[in-house]
């Protein structure tokens, strides 16, 4: 029995959605696995597998040195700034005006928390902030938490990019920032430099903060971009980054902001009521790793990629499913059933065929066309590719079943089920 609290709860987070991950994980209880069919899980975006063993003693070690439990600097411990200041400048080729790792660069518990730091810092209720859609549902949710207003820039399929025109008849004087992520977290969409510079453009015309989530650069063949070296990018640019799908710590939270000092020097403040300091046996043995683990990194990125290249090879064999976009973690993939939602399809698979996927309608306001929500994002870093041979035979079997499935739940006029909601 619940017992009714007697206060108040923030109505700001109360209307904000739950996380929707154990939704996913509900559906697929209801499959009962066995040994020739065990369940598959493509949801959440986690590595397949741990870091070099080296790199795990050295985390161990590192807890165990007494000089770690103490607090550190709140902008993270220097030798880590210093090596990612460098760190970055190989991956964008920095020849001149390199970044200080003094004054602008700062370590934060995780990417998540580098996200919420950045829009406290930028933004207040009644604020908007332009992101684009399908949207990594945590950022979204950080926002409606703030009460900052929501702008959804919606990326048609099925190449999921971003227009500048379109985002550019979206400013309004309440907009402090647009919100990118590449490779893009669900959609797996890579952007191209051009592409980027134009909205590099578009903030310093319109004077509004590009906000820069580059959590999977790694796992890209080459440069990610050219805004560091082409553009005044203290002027515009806000850099967030995660350690923990390219070092595969992501228990460790361990992310980190690299944009002006005048801009970080009020981050801070953030920074020392949300975090104080980030956890400091991470950042003790990833300063290590940043050189010590290039060559493991590079070799993961590769393995990833041919994992995307196996996976669409073997989707083209599946009547009716098409990977539309992929990099990074991330497939994004259409299903062959017209007039149902992709909760329902999402749902199906996990009960019905032992796949756990994550449905559009978790990275999306609601849709105004029952057939615009035809995607569901796989997560093809989970898993082998071994593992993920196994997943075209399980869609065929979906296919074959599903005239014969109970029919789906009733959903409103816009063809939607509850974004996602584990309640």
């Amino acid at each position: 029995m619940t017992t009714p609290i007697a206060y108040k709860v923030n109505p700001a987070l109360q209307a904000t959605n739950s996380p929707p991950i154990p939704l996913a994980g509900a559906w697929s209880a209801l499959y009962t696995p066995t040994p020739s069919a065990p369940l598959i899980n493509l949801a959440q975006g986690v590595p397949g597998a741990p870091p070099p063993a080296e790199f795990q003693r050295r985390l161990a070690e590192a807890a165990a040195d007494p000089v770690t439990t103490g607090y550190g600097d709140l902008r993270g411990d220097a030798e880590l700034r210093e090596k990612l200041a460098r760190d970055l400048e190989g991956a964008y080729a920095f020849e001149e005006d390199k970044v200080d790792e003094e004054k602008e660069v700062v370590l934060t518990a995780g990417c998540n928390l580098a996200f919420y730091a950045t829009m406290v810092s930028l933004a207040g209720a009644g604020d908007e902030i332009i992101l684009p859609t399908p949207w990594y549902f945590n950022n979204e949710m950080v926002l409606a938490q703030l009460g900052i207003s929501v702008v959804p820039l919606v990326c048609q399929a099925p190449s999921f990019q971003p227009s500048p025109k379109d985002c550019e008849a979206l400013i309004t004087e309440k907009t402090r920032a647009i919100v990118l992520v590449t490779p893009n977290n669900p959609t797996g969409a890579i952007y191209t430099d051009e592409l980027l510079h134009e909205f590099a453009e578009l903030a310093i015309r319109r004077g509004v903060a590009l906000v820069l989530d580059e959590t999977y650069r790694e796992f890209l063949p080459s440069r990610p971009h050219t805004l560091f070296t082409t553009t005044p990018w203290r002027s515009y640019l806000i850099h967030l980054f995660s350690f923990s799908k390219s070092y595969a710590i992501p228990g460790h939270r361990l992310g980190a902001i690299i944009s002006s000092s005048q801009f970080l020097s009020q981050l801070n403040k953030t920074l020392d009521c949300l975090q104080i300091c980030p956890a400091r046996p991470a950042q003790k043995a990833v300063e290590w790793a940043v050189e010590a683990t290039r060559e493991w990194r590079e070799a993961t990125r590769d393995e990833i990629a041919q994992r995307q290249k196996l996976f669409k090879e073997l989707l083209e064999g599946v009547e009716g499913w098409e990977v539309s976009t992929g990099g990074g973690y991330f497939a994004y993939v259409k299903h062959p059933f017209s007039g149902v939602s992709s909760e329902v399809v999402a749902s199906r698979l996990g009960q019905y065929v032992g796949i756990t996927v994550l449905p559009g309608t978790f990275f999306s306001p609601p849709f105004a066309n029952i057939d615009d929500d035809r995607y569901i994002r796989f997560s093809i870093a989970n898993v082998s590719a071994d593992t993920l041979k196994k997943v075209p035979e399980r869609l065929v079997k979906l296919n074959e079943l599903w005239e014969s499935l109970p029919a789906p739940p009733k959903v409103d006029g816009k063809g939607f089920e509850g974004k996602g909601s584990s309640d």
